[in-house]
């Protein structure tokens, strides 16, 4: 049996304000588990994105989600849980008021290739992303940049909202 505290975990660098990987803790081999709080404008995920090999099950806590999918808005309440299957594209927000708690559960614990779409402006186009962990003046962040043209989509600081420099 392994035992784990949620606020015994690092804070990882995310669009949210608290994300914290309980995969690696509880010695998981098969799933994945995040714990994640969404401050209003926070995002589960830094850009719309699916899994190749990688179901994925958030079960909201408290607060209310509102997950991007390829059949418009779908909102996701306290106690309520939604399963995004196989290559099925989906980002979560917080729209709300309120903070937003909930468990993000995938299943196998490999993603396989994750396409990653985000706007780019000088493009003027949805395009794959890639992201890169970095140390700059400001600390740990996490950079995007459009495939197409290297362009820097967005900017994330431990507990920082979408792509915006706390």
């Amino acid at each position: 049996m392994d035992r784990v505290r949620i606020d015994d975990v690092e804070n990882d660098v995310q669009p949210a304000a608290v994300m914290r990987k309980l995969t690696e803790p509880l010695g998981l081999t098969d799933v994945a588990i995040n714990y994640y709080e969404l401050e209003p404008g926070d995002s589960f995920a830094f850009a719309y994105h699916s899994h190749e090999v990688q179901e994925e099950v958030f079960c909201v806590l408290s607060g209310t989600a509102t997950f991007e999918t390829e059949d418009g808005p779908v909102e996701v309440g306290p106690n309520e849980l939604v399963r995004f299957g196989r290559e099925e594209f989906q980002r979560g927000w917080n729209h709300g008021d309120e903070r937003v708690r909930a468990l993000a559960i995938g299943a196998p614990l490999a993603y396989g290739t994750q396409p990653k779409l985000r706007y780019c402006e000088d493009c003027d186009a949805e395009n794959d992303t890639d992201l890169n962990r970095i140390d700059d003046v400001d600390g740990e962040a996490v950079v995007a940049r459009c495939v197409e043209c290297g362009s820097e989509t967005g900017r994330w600081y431990r507990g920082s909202m979408d792509g915006k420099v706390p």
